[in-house]
């Protein structure tokens, strides 16, 4: 039977105040589960135990609506709060140990959130969340980019800055995960995550509710102590600890030891070994599958014929290719003046499969970026467009590479005309590339 420490430095419960902690204890407690539609989906996808998994299973929170997160399920949970606090006030189990009550929802809502930050936190500290921007994104226009997107390519051009966030999360993560440092790693959390939350609202990210969830979690646990950290440290007043706690005895305690073993094993030591194996083996945001080989780079249209007809270059011509980029990964750019519609997705989410890999065009126009599959014994290369806009757009074209600077394709475009292009590599240099201390001549 678990024991109970009592000591004269609890407080007195009022009506009024068991009234509220009811509401608190339901809202908070069916936030911390994972009631969400996506749940059945997320704990049997085929990459079970991979690190996109456990961040999933990181990320599950309360949604009753199918699409993107909203405040609207946060309402949903409060009803729900709500109608079983009035019931909980008119059952025989009103009157309750309410110290007792309170020290099981702090720590079910710190373990919720050290999970919560941790998921993201080594998506950082190996610098996956934002990876360095692809050879297209260097060469798109600042203003054909979203807000959103400029803000993670600006993070992603710093992977130690990166790194040292996602460092910071962690640590905070791991304070949680023990009753003397819980308030330590809330306090950490809120200035972090709050900063996480702000950016989200400037930049117009997708991640604002749920960054806001975190804080929600940081703010009841910190509320523990922040009366009597504000009396000590504010009003210069003595201040006693609250040094309620449960005594475990006998095969409890191995029990208590056993859980937190178990919840530390697989979201820190398990996940943090599966992140750093998927930084050196598989960048989630970018697709696994190898491109033309030796073709990486930027290339010049030098010539571009539509139906046997040469079109000259134009800055404003929809049709003709002003540019192409082949990736080291199978992705190929092509800019035009052909408008984009921009593929707006800004949340995050790790998939398995090349083609719904997006983190590269997402946010993006300016460009049309398109998967493609190489058959080197025909010599042709299969492309499909990666923007949900143009799923149905395909192009196949036969290419020569008559040297190491030089590609020629021809084939049928997506409005089954016939094309043919003449590619000449750039030997381009980028700055960020260099580092600061590195001299660009030109």
């Amino acid at each position: 039977m678990t024991q109970i420490i009592n000591n004269n430095t609890q407080q007195e419960w009022g009506p009024t105040q068991k009234a509220v902690f009811r509401f608190i204890f339901l809202f908070f407690i069916l936030q911390a589960l994972p009631l969400s539609i996506d749940l059945f989906k997320v704990l049997f996808a085929p990459s079970w135990l991979s690190y996109g998994y456990i961040f999933e299973l990181t990320r599950l929170s309360p949604k009753f609506i199918p699409g993107t997160d909203s405040f609207v399920n946060w309402i949903i949970v409060a009803v729900l709060a709500l109608i079983g606090s009035l019931l909980w006030n008119g059952s025989k189990y009103k009157e309750q140990d309410y110290d007792k009550l309170y020290y099981w929802l702090r720590t079910i809502v710190r373990y919720r959130l050290a999970v919560g930050i941790i998921g993201y936190g080594f998506l950082k500290l190996f610098p996956l969340q934002a990876p360095f921007p692809s050879i297209s994104n260097l060469n798109t226009a600042y203003g054909d980019f979203t807000d959103w997107k400029i803000f993670s390519m600006s993070l992603g051009i710093v992977p130690g800055y990166e790194a040292f966030l996602g460092g910071v999360e962690v640590l905070a993560g791991l304070l949680l995960f023990f009753r003397k440092t819980a308030t330590f790693g809330a306090l950490l959390i809120l200035v972090f995550t709050g900063n996480v939350f702000i950016s989200n609202l400037a930049y117009e990210g997708g991640e604002y509710v749920y960054s806001f969830y975190l804080i929600s979690f940081a703010l009841l646990v910190l509320w523990f102590d922040a009366q009597r950290v504000f009396n000590l440290i504010s009003l210069d007043r003595p201040t006693q600890p609250n040094t309620y706690k449960p005594v475990f005895v006998g095969t409890q305690q191995t029990v208590r030891v056993g859980i937190k073993a178990l919840v530390i094993f697989f979201f820190v030591l398990l996940y943090g070994f599966k992140t750093y194996s998927g930084y050196h083996n598989d960048l989630y945001q970018y697709p696994k599958a190898a491109g033309l080989k030796h073709a990486a780079g930027i290339y010049n249209v030098s010539e571009f014929r539509i139906n046997n007809n040469v079109l000259p270059y134009s800055a404003t011509d929809p049709v003709r290719w002003r540019d192409v980029v082949f990736e080291k990964w199978a992705t190929l750019s092509i800019r035009s003046n052909r408008p984009v519609l921009i593929d707006s997705t800004n949340y995050e989410q790790i998939s398995q499969k090349d083609e719904d890999r997006n983190y590269e065009l997402a946010g993006s126009a300016g460009r049309h970026y398109y998967s493609y599959v190489v058959d080197t014994l025909g010599q042709t290369l299969s492309l499909t467009n990666k923007n949900p806009h143009y799923r149905n757009e395909h192009i196949t074209l036969n290419y020569i590479r008559p040297d190491s600077a030089t590609i020629i394709l021809n084939g049928v475009d997506q409005n089954r005309d016939s094309i043919y292009v003449v590619l000449n590599k750039i030997d381009k240099k980028y700055p960020v590339n260099l580092g600061r201390r590195k001299v660009l001549k030109l």
